[in-house]
């Protein structure tokens, strides 16, 4: 997936998980930052981002963060609406007969249905933007919604349907990504129950430029 329109600036700081002041060409712009997680190792005053201005009617900032590089030289994509983008163009690009998003499951909208012949797979996808010396980690903040989808998956498994939780690496050079126990151990054991179960895990590697996030 690409972004139509990017600019560059420097992060200044997080008023909170909605907001962010950055500044552009010397002056001070407030932006809407795509990822409610905690980005603490992300977004850090000084560094490097990049925004998009969607040019939403009755926005109350102009420009979105999508990407930031960390004090590493690593570039981030930290938009949380496109992990779910990457992975429909991805399973567009696979041998699956039907790709249908937001799929009602049991008490949940889990992210794509696929069917493959007579085989039917239901898929959740998890963008990870968290990284610690070359692994990903999931999640950044405690997410009970993600511990509820990863039930419906056990509970899809034992009905008969493939399941898959995919993590999305919204960075270079990750190819494993890890539960981050220390932020929220009960989102560790779901994972474990869901690997016991038969869910199968997918790790998703991305190349990321400042406009640009694809699947390898």
């Amino acid at each position: 997936m690409r972004y139509d329109n990017i600019t560059k600036a420097v992060f200044i700081n997080r008023p909170n998980r909605f907001i962010a002041n950055v500044e552009i060409e010397g002056h001070k712009e407030t932006v809407h930052v795509k990822n409610t997680g905690r980005c603490k190792e992300l977004l850090i005053p000084g560094c490097e981002v990049w925004l998009t201005a969607p040019d939403s009617p009755g926005r109350k900032t102009k420009y979105d963060i999508v990407a930031v590089r960390k004090s590493t030289g690593i570039l981030f994509n930290i938009d949380s609406q496109a992990p779910n983008k990457v992975v429909k163009e991805w399973l567009e690009g696979q041998d699956y007969d039907t790709v249908i998003p937001e799929y009602t499951y049991g008490a949940s909208r889990i992210d794509f249905y696929m069917e493959k012949g007579s085989e039917k797979y239901l898929m959740e996808v998890k963008g990870c933007t968290l990284e610690r010396d070359g692994i990903g980690y999931f999640p950044d903040a405690p997410t009970e919604r993600g511990i509820k989808h990863i039930h419906e998956l056990i509970g899809a498994k034992k009905d008969g349907y493939n399941a898959i939780l995919a993590f999305v690496i919204q960075m270079d050079g990750v190819s494993e990504v890890r539960a981050n126990v220390e932020t929220h151990p009960e989102f560790g054991t779901a994972l474990d129950e869901a690997v016991k179960a038969g869910v199968e895990v997918k790790f998703l590697k991305c190349h990321v430029e400042p406009d640009l996030l694809t699947i390898l």
